[in-house]
Order: C-alpha cells, then structure tokens, then sequence
C-alpha cells in the first residue's frame, strides 16, 4: 500500500512540475488567439495566467507537499525494509527517481508540447486555486512583499509587449506559417518608421511638369502626350510651383483648342509641400487624411527637392505594382561578356530587387548618388573603381552627374568564391 500511495504521489509530482513549465512556456500571443476562438481550455489557461504569482503558489504548494509526502513515506519504507541504515539509500533512490520521473522528463514534454499539458491542467488548476485560495492568498502575501521590497511588482505585466526589432524577428522566424511575399509586406509596414521621404521621393531633375514660360503650342503638345493624370504646373523653374493640374480638368478645353496659360492657372489644385525628413509611416497618414496621391518634398529653405507620390509609398510595402520590369530593364543594358551597362538614374533598391546585386539600399537612392559619395567627387569619364566588391567604369558624366557605367557582377561572384575557396 505505502509503494502504491508513494507511486500515485510521483505522479502528482510529474504533473505539477509538468505543468508548470507547460502554463509558464505557452505563446502569449497564440493563447490569446485561442482564447478569442473559444477555447475552453486557452480561456481557462489565459486566465490563471493573468496572476502568474498565484498560479505559481498553487503549484509549488502542490509540487511540495508531495515531494515532501512522498520523502517521509520513503524514509518508513526503508525502515520497514532494512532499518536506518537504509534511509540513506532510500533517500538516494527517491532523489534519482524524482529527479528523472517527477522534473527531466515531464518538464522536457511540457516545454516541446506546452499546450498538450497545460490546456488540461488548466481544468484542474481553476477548482484548486478557488479551493486552497487562502493558503495561496498568505503565500502569495508574503512572497510579493519581498518582491516589492526589492522593486518588483507582480501587477507590473507590460514585459510582454514587443518592440519593433523583436516584431521584425516573429515575421522573420514564423518560417512556412508566412509566406515570402507576406513577410516582405510585413517588414516592409516595419520600416516605414525609420524611412523617411526622400529616401523614394524623384528627385528634382526627374520631376516631369508644365514650364508656363514656355509657348503655348509646346504644352499643348506635352499635353497631348503626357502619360499621367496630374501634372506639376510651375513657373520659371520647379522652385515656383503654380500648382498641379488633373487632365480631366482641361480635356474639354484641350480638345476644342481653347486651352490657355491663364485657364491652367486657374483651374490648378493647390500644391501640398512635404517637409524633408518626414518618416514614411508618418507621411501614409497624411496622405490618407488629406485624401492626396502626391506631395512636393521641400527643404528647410522651401526648395523643392522632389515629388512623392501615394504609389511611390505604397511599394515600399507590397513591392512594385506592375509586374513587368521593363522601367529597370530599359535602365539596364546586358551586354555579351556578362556586364552590365547601367544609366546614373537607375535606383540602387530597383537593381537589388531585380539583379540581386549587393548593394546597400539605406544611402543614395540612385546609382549617380551611390558613386559621388563613394568617391567625394564627380568621376571623370574611364575612371574605374571597385564599387562595394563591383568592378565598375565611368562611361558617360554629363552635368555634374554620372550618366552611364558599366558594371560587371561576376566578377564580384568569382573573386567572392576565390576568397571563400581560399
């Protein structure tokens, strides 16, 4: 009888020890989720949880009493069986025993497979607590004064919130559960936070507009054929915006020859003038609660350093909306001894995305930018450097800005693969 009670008391101790590391190693997160769903035993567990220094008291009153039960029943069988001087090997026994039995392996389960052991517990857990409430009440007292003493309070349970870089790390771990194109999306609302404007914005020399200084029969034509359907109205130079002109608006004028310089003036919306340094996720909200699709990026001194639209914001997150790449491939020239000829223009983020070539995309958004503050200087051209491991030549600078290079990729490849190799 004594060996059967002290077998039925090892297993309570297995199951307390169990259990609690079961209940102290769930998903926050996922037995939320549960217990939003309905699950009887998530609800349950969430909240036993919600004080985990009684849940806590409860199981270590248990987990003692019968660790301590089941010593002084071992310690009557040893005297039964071989007198005092078996207690010390009793005592040995028990301590083996226990130590496999009662805590390695039920405390391995628990922590491989939490929810199989704590979702159960938690049905024997929620009577037990309400049925030993004052003793636990007691311990519970005792034990959180020397934890405030200390400056720890157990009502304290924001340490489960994450931070942004811990958030990037879930995404990055959930594996098969995500897939590759959601936790691009994911990581890229991620970064919105710590990029800023003109870091996507077109720059300046880029931005397509109506020039009111020029005659009249050329913004007819550039009218007739421009491929968008707002256009920057300025005048003598993008630095004086008039402001920007829907095409649905001059159809009808346009059509019937009666378009004039002054009914642009007038029928133009107001521009909207974005400060520099202004973080992406910032300017999505104001996007959304102005209701625009485009802003102007100015300076401290209210210059105008480039347009920024809706659409340009939105691929930061989903990627580009046209699947076909032909704005990089037009950009990019594959040449037959694996070069590469590439215009100063062409976006540092495009060519990785597209080429995969590793090049950092938290500097100059553009090859010409990426070149100049590597070298603190406009190149002359047939100037070569060794462009972060790319082999690169200056074709072509024309303005103050580098317009064509040739890049060769493979050659970063082989030289890679000749220092690994080595």
């Amino acid at each position: 009888m004594l060996f059967l009670i002290l077998s039925l008391l090892l297993v309570l101790s297995a199951f307390f020890s169990g259990s609690e590391t079961a209940l102290m190693t769930l998903n926050r997160y996922r037995l939320k989720h549960k217990a939003k769903a309905g699950h009887p035993g998530a609800i349950r567990a969430s909240r036993l949880l919600r004080r985990p220094d009684r849940l806590i008291g409860l199981i270590l009153l248990g987990n003692n009493f019968v660790n301590i039960l089941a010593s002084s029943l071992a310690t009557i069988i040893a005297l039964r069986l071989g007198g005092e001087g078996a207690i010390a090997i009793a005592a040995g026994l028990l301590t083996l025993v226990i130590l496999i039995f009662a805590e390695v392996t039920p405390k391995t389960l628990a922590a491989l497979k939490p929810e199989r052991l704590a979702f159960p517990a938690a049905f024997v857990y929620t009577p037990l607590l309400k049925l030993l409430y004052p003793i636990v009440w007691l311990v519970n007292v005792i034990a959180n004064g020397l934890l405030k003493s200390i400056g720890v309070s157990p009502e304290d349970m924001d340490g489960q919130a994450l931070s942004r870089e811990e958030l990037r790390t879930v995404v990055t771990e959930a594996g098969a559960m995500i897939p590759k194109k959601h936790q691009r999306m994911l990581l890229g609302i991620l970064d919105l936070e710590k990029e800023q404007v003109e870091q996507i914005m077109i720059p300046r020399n880029e931005v397509e507009g109506i020039e009111l200084e020029e005659p009249i029969e050329e913004i007819l034509l550039q009218l007739e054929n421009s491929p968008y359907t707002r256009l920057l109205v300025f005048e003598d130079g993008i630095d004086h915006i008039v402001g920007v002109l829907h095409m649905r608006k001059v159809m009808h004028a346009l059509t019937h020859r009666e378009l004039t310089k002054q009914l642009i003036r007038e029928i133009c919306d107001p521009p909207y003038y974005i400060p520099e340094g202004t973080p992406l996720n910032i300017q999505l909200h104001n996007f959304q609660r102005k209701k625009l699709r485009a802003g102007l990026v100015v300076d401290e001194y209210g210059d105008t350093l480039g347009l920024l639209t809706l659409v340009d914001l939105l691929e930061q997150i989903v990627g580009e909306f046209s699947s076909d790449p032909s704005d990089t491939v037009q950009e990019v020239q594959p040449q037959g001894d694996g070069s590469f000829l590439v215009a100063g223009s062409a976006s540092v983020k495009d060519l990785v995305r597209t080429f995969h070539w590793n090049l950092p995309t938290d500097g100059p958004r553009t090859i010409n930018g990426l070149i100049i503050d590597y070298m603190e200087t406009i190149p002359e051209p047939g100037t070569g450097l060794l462009l972060h491991g790319y082999p690169v030549e200056i074709l072509q600078t024309q303005d103050n800005a580098v317009r064509t290079i040739r890049i060769q990729p493979d050659k970063w490849r082989s030289s890679a693969n000749s220092a690994s190799g080595s």
